[in-house]
């Protein structure tokens, strides 16, 4: 059956890629979470979707320019909702002990944010970190540049890699980096126009982001592997409905 993954959290109603989020997203049954990481000035591994910080939080800079100490003094609630003031934005081991403290035992999907600024090291910090802990749910390694999944290649070979896709670039670059993953994350739109080719399709899919509930339906109509929705306890609803049918 397809699969929910929670993107950044539980989006919609939390604020995004805070541990409020993922509490959350773990608390409604999400299959899956999906959050984002980029390096700060100090090397730490921090969860954010942005390459700067001016939209999330109550602050201004690229997160690459902030120390850890310095990107946690600002507020990543409030803009969502004065209920949250007290969110800061994560360190990536900081959601590895939250998602192990909550018990979660879904897949783990993330994106490491190196299609704007390419963070030398980052795949390998990443990694490093991984490796030290003994996690009970499932990986996988994203990016919209193709570069990062084969330097993850090299040195994990193991953990599953996902291509994210925009507009029609799986027609121009895939073939070249197909042995490199099991799956594509290509938008809902591409998943509309592509019906004919993902019929008989040998990697995974799961696009993004799917909030509407007749394009949550299309999903289980196409069998996808899963879809990235910011509102996962309303797609689990929806799921319910679809399996009743």
């Amino acid at each position: 059956m397809t699969k929910i993954f929670a993107h950044r959290g539980s989006k919609g109603t939390h604020p995004e890629n805070t541990l409020v989020a993922f509490r959350e997203a773990v608390r409604v049954g999400s299959d899956g979470i999906e959050l984002d990481v980029q390096l700060s000035k100090d090397g730490q591994l921090v969860v954010i979707h942005d390459e700067s910080i001016d939209r999330t939080t109550d602050g201004e800079g690229l997160v690459g320019e902030m120390t850890v100490k310095e990107l946690k003094a600002y507020d990543a609630g409030s803009s969502f909702s004065s209920e949250y003031a007290d969110e800061k934005i994560p360190t990536f081991i900081e959601v590895l002990n939250l998602l192990t403290e909550v018990g979660f035992t879904g897949t783990l999907n993330i994106e490491l944010k190196t299609d704007q600024n390419d963070y030398p090291g980052i795949e390998e910090k990443l990694v490093d970190l991984i490796q030290k802990k003994q996690l009970n749910f499932e990986l996988i390694y994203s990016s919209f540049n193709p570069l990062t999944l084969e330097r993850l290649e090299k040195i994990d070979p193991v953990t599953k890699k996902a291509w994210i896709m925009v507009g029609d670039k799986f027609t121009i670059l895939f073939s070249k980096y197909l042995t490199l993953i099991d799956s594509i994350h290509p938008s809902f739109e591409w998943l509309c126009k592509s019906e004919t080719k993902i019929i008989n399709y040998s990697k995974y899919i799961r696009p993004w982001t799917v909030n509407d509930e007749c394009e949550m339906m299309k999903c289980f109509d196409y069998s996808v592997e899963a879809f990235h929705t910011d509102y996962p306890a309303r797609a689990i609803q929806v799921r319910n409905k679809f399996l009743e049918r």
